[in-house]
């Protein structure tokens, strides 16, 4: 018995040695459930991303709403007489802005002919051949067949008159009718330089007549009750000077260019007076 007393003991050592080695173990194992179990929650974090994308709603929205004021408006819910307003400056800016291109158009073409009355016309041996070199419908072809008509026609009691007055009256009035011609549309240029603005204050006045009334009946006075049909108002009056100011000065600049134009012309008339004075005439028939 004694013999086995160590062995016993031995064995029984090693069994409390694994024991306690086995002890950290399962310690380990009992705290790894937790972790398992906390993974699934990360998943929450991502989650609310989505949940901020509905917040741009609302912006998306305020976006897409129509405006219920502006001219569209102002047509829709306006009388009548507001609309016969509206088109009235309507016509009038379409009218100014076709007058201001024409005759920017027309100046440009009669400084191109001015151009070429002074390289042909001066260097032609006759000044009725002068006269045919020239581009039919240019004031100087017609400034010179006229001059040169009352050079061959002052027979009768024209040949009374004397010759050079009668030049000159001729061409003088060639010279007139060009001018007439040039200064076509001016008049309704100024005409709505000095109109469009009291047209677009008048619908103003018009449509605030208007919105009062309207307020008045609804018995309503709030700011988002006033603003609307006022501000629709005072858009004719910043059409009316939208229309206005570029008439007035459409009409300056072509007032310029046409006196420039008509100096050419001038010019042009004195030089063939000359010519014309200078130039050998033919024997009149005796009178008898």
């Amino acid at each position: 018995m004694l013999k086995k007393t160590p062995l016993t003991a031995l064995v029984a050592v090693l069994v409390i040695a694994l024991a306690a080695a086995a002890m950290p173990l399962t310690a380990q194992a009992q705290a790894q459930p937790p972790a398992t179990t906390a993974a699934p929650a990360a998943p929450s974090e991502p989650a609310a991303v989505p949940a901020a994308a509905p917040a741009k709603a609302p912006e998306r929205a305020t976006e897409m709403v129509d405006n219920p004021y502006g001219l569209q408006a102002l047509w829709q819910g306006g009388d009548i007489v507001a609309r016969i307003t509206l088109a009235i400056l309507v016509i009038m800016s379409v009218g100014s802005w076709y007058v201001i291109v024409t005759k920017v158009y027309e100046q440009a073409k009669m400084g191109g002919q001015a151009r070429q009355a002074e390289k042909s016309f001066w260097r032609a041996p006759s000044v009725r051949q002068g006269a045919e070199g020239l581009k039919s419908g240019s004031p100087f072809r017609f400034i010179a067949e006229s001059g040169l008509e009352a050079s061959t026609t002052h027979t009768g009691l024209l040949g009374n008159v004397d010759l050079n007055t009668w030049v000159s009256m001729s061409i003088q009035r060639a010279i007139d009718n060009v001018q007439s011609r040039m200064q076509d549309g001016l008049a309704f240029l100024a005409t709505v330089g000095s109109t469009a603005p009291f047209v677009g204050l008048f619908g103003t006045v018009w449509g605030i007549y208007h919105a009062l009334t309207a307020i008045g009946i609804a018995g309503q006075a709030s700011i988002d009750k006033v603003a609307g049909p006022v501000g629709e108002a005072l858009i004719m009056t910043a059409m009316g000077l939208a229309v206005a100011v570029p008439a007035v000065l459409g009409y300056n600049w072509l007032i310029r260019r046409n006196k420039n134009a008509m100096d050419q012309v001038r010019g042009f008339g004195a030089d063939l007076h000359a010519v014309l004075l200078s130039s050998p005439k033919s024997p009149s028939p005796a009178r008898g």
